[in-house]
């Protein structure tokens, strides 16, 4: 073996460090029976040995490796994508002080006949999560609700807490506010209105045969009520949702969803203008973890970049999908799909995994002809599948909590991210590949 090769995947040990770490440290705080156990190492803290040992690998003076771990923070695609992450927790914070997402809810239930409680419960947790971004955000919304539904119309938690984690993962696969959207585009180099277009093609086969599923599944003719709403309130969530599809520049977007939202507020929900200072810099607040990890994960693959970990992976996959012997390009998107499904697996977060594989991605994009929004809708795809279905995920262990339930019972009942799976595949399988 060549000393380069060596010395390519020697560059990659400081990426198993951080994976070992934190799934590691995970793994055995939930054998100890800790609640959230992969999330009391918070990402940030656990990749600075691996960035340590980048530097340690680097063998340059220390100023050198110090430059090349700064150049790689600061990568104009992972600065802009932070600067978003920043501007989307802002406006949904500001939205949700306003009572946008208790808006948005009730106006789902006013409009969901008590027999299709289950289907309705799923297309208004979809509909609250690609308003909000954020299916932990939707989950942490709704699962009062749905608790209180589930009780109210005898229907079984397991499969109550399945819907509504499934219009959540819907939702943040397909928001284009969502960090994973975010992070998808950016690395890619895709347009946001070109990947939900692309996301559409997908998930909205995938989501209608859910709805057909769980209207078959589970039915009650208890009176369901909403509370009072103002349609007001829905309001800011469409405007950026149809500004964002008609291809307004993202920035211009979120500032503008602020502003709406603030508004909207003031004019009809009793809402302090003298809050909106404090509510946007909580919504930074709240892209903090994400925000720096970006940064930190984009500083490491700079050190697995320079040292040719990033070509040796890139090289490895390629020969590999070629041994599967598809027409086209279609090897290479399974490629994409099986790395970001098993980042995700190893970190249970699906915003990292899509920065983890977006380089390797983006190598096999531009070689094999795959255009970004194909490679971004991939990532964002694959790893939401994934986050979906695993259990030590913070979105089962949340609905988790808030059902009584095993995690596991929860992502067992998932039934829009196993479907969305078998359509994913399908899509990339049974289309012609090349120039999409």
């Amino acid at each position: 073996m060549s000393g380069s090769a060596v010395g390519a995947k020697r560059s990659l040990l400081p990426l198993l460090l951080f994976v070992v770490l934190f799934l590691g440290t995970g793994l055995y705080l939930q054998s100890q029976g800790v609640a959230y156990a992969f999330y009391q190492l918070p990402g940030p803290v656990a990749i600075l040995p691996a960035l340590v040992l980048a530097v340690w690998l680097h063998r340059a003076p220390l100023t050198e490796s110090i430059d090349l771990l700064v150049k790689g923070a600061g990568n104009s695609n992972i600065i802009t994508m932070c600067i978003i992450y920043l501007l989307a927790g802002a406006f949904a914070t500001v939205a949700q002080a306003t009572g946008g997402v208790d808006a948005v809810v009730n106006a789902g239930l006013s409009l969901v006949p008590p027999s299709l409680i289950l289907p309705g419960l799923f297309i208004i947790s979809a509909i609250v999560a690609t308003a909000m971004g954020t299916s932990m955000g939707t989950i942490g919304a709704l699962a009062p609700i749905a608790v209180g539904l589930s009780q109210q119309a005898q229907i079984e938690p397991a499969l109550m807490a399945g819907a509504l984690l499934s219009g959540a993962m819907f939702g943040d696969n397909l928001s284009i506010i969502s960090d994973t959207t975010i992070a998808a585009t950016r690395t890619q180099g895709a347009e946001m209105k070109d990947k939900f277009r692309e996301n559409l093609k997908i998930a909205a086969p995938a989501a209608l045969l859910t709805v057909l599923l769980f209207a078959g599944m589970a039915s009650t003719e208890q009176v369901i009520e909403a509370k009072a709403f103002s349609w007001t309130g829905v309001l800011p969530y469409a405007a950026i949702l149809v500004l964002a599809i008609a291809g307004m520049n993202v920035f211009a977007v979120l500032l503008l969803g602020i502003v709406l939202a603030a508004l909207q507020g003031v004019l009809f929900a009793d809402y302090a203008v003298a809050n909106l200072g404090k509510d946007i810099f909580k919504g930074f607040g709240s892209m903090q973890e994400i925000f720096l990890l970006s940064m930190f994960v984009g500083a490491l693959g700079e050190f697995v970049k320079a040292q040719g970990g990033l070509a040796w992976i890139a090289g490895l996959i390629d020969g590999l999908a070629k041994r599967l012997r598809l027409a086209g390009n279609k090897a290479q998107q399974l490629a994409i799909a099986a790395l970001v499904f098993i980042s995700n697996l190893c970190i249970a977060n699906n915003t990292v995994a899509i920065v983890l594989a977006a380089d390797v991605s983006r190598d096999l994009a531009e070689h094999h002809d795959i255009s970004p929004r194909r490679s971004a809708s991939l990532l964002d795809i694959f790893s939401c599948i994934s986050q979906g279905l695993v259990p030590y995920g913070a979105q089962a262990l949340l609905l988790g909590a808030s059902f009584s339930l095993s995690p596991w019972d929860v992502v067992t009942q998932s039934y829009y991210c196993l479907i969305l799976l078998v359509v994913a595949l399908g899509v990339i399988l049974l289309r012609p590949a090349r120039g999409h």
